[in-house]
């Protein structure tokens, strides 16, 4: 009876809390003009029937390597249309799974070829989780800032075309430098590591019984591993876009005037 009263409570103190940050969010947004309080309110119901959806089948899914691996594409499969919606590509937004694959499955395929990674389902849906995130987030803000520094820079590149620089090397020198940006949050995140953050896989870890010095092993192997898979990504997106494979409707336009 005890047992059961704690549990409520306890939930209802999950709820409470949940509906105050969600609430403070959209409060904080609205006030100050930064946008609507629509994509908070979705971004929280979506993680909630999400995380829900996952819960019920996760048990399922880590006994099954074959299931483990179908899950892991249809992370690959969200986080490409994720990013590609962000960009907003349209059709060509297909192309930015290549940007976030190009780190991702060497990431995850040399720490399995080395033993670090076991082959279970345990492990990998974590793992493989975070480094596919990670390429997501940096693909998805450099390909913003990226599109969005050529259309502002467009009498730049322009002028690059006029003084003999083919398509590609004029995008290529526009946007490179806009587009590393994308690669501050992951280099911030592992220069100020166990002094201003501690990491999900360090915590997780700590939490489950594992020895620290383990724990801190783990931690490092993926801060570094996500460092080598974001900056694949931004590459990639450098190139896809100098290539013209990235692109938003009306750039694709202004370039065949050219």
């Amino acid at each position: 009876m005890i047992v059961i009263m704690v549990l409520t409570t306890d939930w209802v103190r999950l709820l409470i809390v949940c509906v105050f940050f969600t609430a403070a969010a959209c409060a904080i947004a609205w006030f100050t003009g930064l946008t609507s309080p629509k994509p908070f309110l979705k971004a929280a119901v979506r993680a909630v029937v999400q995380l829900a959806a996952v819960s019920a089948v996760i048990t399922f899914v880590l006994t099954h390597l074959g299931l483990t691996w179908a899950f892991l594409v249809v992370m690959a499969a969200v986080a490409t249309a994720t990013s590609a919606r962000r960009t907003g590509t349209g059709r060509k937004g297909v192309w930015v799974a290549l940007a976030i694959l190009a780190g991702a499955v060497p990431a995850l395929g040399l720490l399995l070829a080395t033993g670090l990674l076991p082959v279970e389902g345990i492990a990998l849906i974590p793992v493989g989780g975070i480094l596919i995130g990670g390429a997501m987030t940096a693909t998805t803000l450099s390909s913003r800032r990226a599109l969005d520094t050529l259309s502002e820079r467009y009498g730049e590149y322009e002028a690059a075309r006029a003084t003999g620089f083919g398509e590609r090397d004029a995008v290529r020198l526009i946007i490179r430098g806009s587009a590393a940006e994308a690669l501050l949050p992951p280099l911030d995140q592992t220069r100020t590591v166990g002094l201003v953050t501690l990491p999900g896989a360090f915590v997780g870890m700590l939490l489950g019984g594992a020895p620290v010095w383990q724990a801190g092993a783990l931690q490092i192997v993926v801060l570094l591993a996500l460092l080598a898979v974001e900056s694949a990504a931004v590459a990639t997106v450098v190139e896809l876009v100098a290539r013209g494979l990235i692109r938003r409707a009306s750039q694709e336009s202004e370039v065949r005037l050219t």
